[in-house]
């Protein structure tokens, strides 16, 4: 046991990239990630990593090594989950990642049915817009949209993701409600800077007809989560531009109005991104299986289209007049 201790040790450090990063997925010390490297070196009789005061970098015994060796690892804790418990139910503890407008919107309210469904699962989940390093950072699944994917990692698709133009009702009984791109741009705006340029986001919409443009609001306020424009925009504070996965809730409560119907932007998809070993954890497997049955069973890829919202602005707009 104490080689596979020195195997895994040595694998979470050459998929994270240092003693540190591989400590913090396995809960034990840089010194002991490191110890047990080592060990594993003198036992082997081959260098594995080249070592600097900067870089931790495979030497070539090492890559093949780690390719030898991680399919083997993963069947081996695929195994140990599964018997975690008597009759091999999803059990242990889950580290879920997700930005915070699609964690507090659209997946805290299907956690409830999970839990009760697999109450052996520990649920961690991160709320966090940054993007984070799954393999480093210990993550066994995580939801959001365009993550670079690590080698061996996989994406499965749940739902689009279209921006749309937005605005309260009391707000436009004041300014009016606009019926262009260029009358959207003269309004008092709400807007959000980007977390990892750390500039103000500028969104591209298209219409039917293939024409596209860049949407430059006037922000009265900048923000850092889509959930915090909608509910600006929900407050009478000005127009937005927002996706539908955060906004449609809005919509049916009546606390925005679709601008522009012609027009949206589009944003890639929401995603769940996990391991692609094939025999994955029964924990991961069934949080992974469990969110793709409720997007399914709750038809949220055809709620969140902009088409589903287009046929009612038109009444929706009725009512700011």
């Amino acid at each position: 046991m104490e080689k596979l201790a020195n195997i895994e040790s040595f694998v979470r450090t050459a998929e994270a990239g240092s003693f540190t990063a591989a400590a913090r997925r396995l809960g034990l010390t840089p010194a002991a990630v490191s110890r047990n490297v080592k060990r594993l070196e003198e036992s082997l009789g081959l260098l594995l990593f080249q070592r600097s005061t900067r870089s931790l970098v495979l030497t070539e015994a090492g890559a093949q090594f780690l390719a030898d060796v991680s399919a083997g690892l993963s069947s081996i804790q695929g195994a140990v989950d599964r018997l975690g418990s008597s009759d091999n139910a999803p059990a242990g503890l889950l580290k879920v990642s997700v930005p915070i407008g699609l964690g507090m919107g659209l997946l805290l309210p299907m956690l409830p049915a999970f839990t009760a469904r697999y109450p052996a699962v520990q649920l961690e989940l991160n709320l966090d817009n940054r993007q984070v390093d799954l393999i480093a950072d210990g993550y066994d699944v995580a939801m959001g949209a365009a993550l670079e994917l690590p080698q061996g990692m996989v994406a499965r698709e749940l739902c689009p993701i279209h921006v749309v133009a937005l605005a309260s009702p009391a707000f436009l009984r004041t300014a009016g409600v606009p019926a262009t791109i260029a009358e959207l741009e003269q309004l008092a705006a709400i807007t959000m800077r980007s977390g990892s340029t750390g500039k103000v986001r500028v969104f591209s919409l298209c219409n039917g007809e293939g024409e596209k443009r860049n949407v430059a609001l006037k922000p009265v306020l900048i923000v850092n989560d889509t959930e915090a424009l909608c509910r600006s925009a929900a407050l009478g504070m000005g127009v937005t531009l927002a996706p539908l996965t955060l906004a449609t809730a809005y919509l049916e409560r009546g606390e925005l109005v679709h601008l522009l119907p012609d027009w949206h932007g589009e944003l890639g998809v929401v995603s769940l991104y996990f391991s692609g070993q094939r025999l994955l954890p029964a924990k991961t497997r069934a949080f992974v299986d469990f969110l793709v049955a409720q997007f399914r069973e709750a038809r949220l890829s055809q709620r969140f289209h902009y088409a589903s919202v287009a046929n009612s602005s038109a009444d929706q707009s009725m009512n700011t007049e």
